[in-house]
């Protein structure tokens, strides 16, 4: 998740802004489908200044494994975090597999949060100690380190007091220190925070959710802090001045399937690109909606990744994910605190 403050521009600016918007490329249906196992998820997309390239870190579930068991969950197991690169945000290409070390990770590695943060590139990954055919397994958060987005080095594994913790989201507080975003699946899947001044050490804080959910992603746009958490119902969004108190809007967005082909099913798991006085949702959907799932039922495994512009109206965000979608993202130089 890339976070950065609108600024304020003349009316000419404005209008070469729009002028350059309506240029831009109109994304695809789907944004990404990864070419190897066919279940991306769980984006995280970010800037590299050096190459001036956008990149994605994503779960790479294995959707093509067979299975006869139904309720075998061995393919969201074994899963590498998958890459892909683009210079304008709407056409992408695979860039294999993240080089992560498995010394300190393990087998099966989820939900990469990857932010550049105190001057390096920080990665916070769940890993799964394991391939499993239930969901029965423990789950902890582990902290990377990397120059360059490409060579990773282990860090410490996160304290939150909790042996199933998954999907970190971090950001920098105003005030000083670091918040982290995550799922206790011991708390009903409730969305809690951590606060660290290092980003070492992490201080486990508040339950924010009443009701489970997962993937929670944090940014700053128009003024106020927002969180997105997939309910799996549609995505809960919670509003905040502070990053502190927050106060859920009552609707879910992209509960409603879409109308265009691999959009039809609920959109899951959110990331967030903020450019300017705009912002772009990025999200997994699965393909069950599709027509010829039901002729081969293991296709609703597959998942691809879709955008959508956010939209923000008196406190409320909404997302049209039938709409066409033009992206132009800027060429960003560093996060930037509001």
């Amino acid at each position: 998740m890339t976070s950065y403050g609108a600024t304020t521009r003349s009316p000419a600016r404005m209008i070469t802004a729009l002028l350059l918007l309506a240029s831009a490329p109109v994304a695809p249906k789907p944004l990404y489908r990864d070419p190897v196992h066919d279940g991306a998820a769980d984006a995280s997309t970010v800037y590299d200044r050096k190459s001036g390239e956008w990149v994605m870190f994503y779960t790479n579930r294995r959707a093509d494994l067979p299975q006869d068991d139904s309720k075998d969950v061995r393919w969201v197991h074994g899963t590498a975090i998958g890459t892909a690169r683009s210079r304008d945000g709407a056409h992408w290409t695979y860039g294999g597999t993240a080089n992560i070390p498995k010394s300190c990770t393990g087998d099966t590695l989820w939900a990469p949060e990857v932010q550049y943060l105190a001057g390096q590139w920080h990665m916070w990954l769940t890993v799964v100690p394991g391939i499993f055919r239930d969901w029965n397994a423990p789950r902890f958060i582990i902290h990377l380190t990397s120059p360059d987005l490409t060579s990773w080095t282990c860090g410490e594994r996160l304290d939150l007091g909790s042996d199933r913790v998954i999907d970190a989201s971090v950001i920098a507080l105003p005030k000083g220190g670091y918040r982290l975003f995550y799922n206790d699946e011991h708390q009903n899947k409730a969305i809690r925070t951590a606060d660290s001044s290092d980003l070492v050490h992490w201080t486990p804080g508040e339950r924010l959710t009443q009701t489970p959910g997962e993937g929670p992603k944090a940014f700053y746009w128009k003024s106020s802090w927002w969180l997105i958490s997939d309910a799996w119902k549609g995505l809960l969004v919670m509003r905040s001045p502070d990053a502190t108190t927050w106060t859920a809007q009552p609707d879910h967005i992209l509960a409603t399937p879409g109308v265009h082909p691999t959009d039809r099913a609920m959109g899951q798991h959110p990331d967030i690109i903020v450019t300017g006085n705009r912002a772009y949702i990025l999200y997994f959907v699965h393909q069950s909606g599709e027509a010829d799932t039901q002729a081969k039922p293991d296709l609703w495994r597959r998942s691809v990744l879709q955008i959508a512009e956010l939209k923000e109206t008196d406190g409320i965000l909404s997302v049209d994910r039938n709409a066409p979608v033009r992206v132009r993202l800027k060429p960003q130089t560093a996060s930037r605190l509001p």
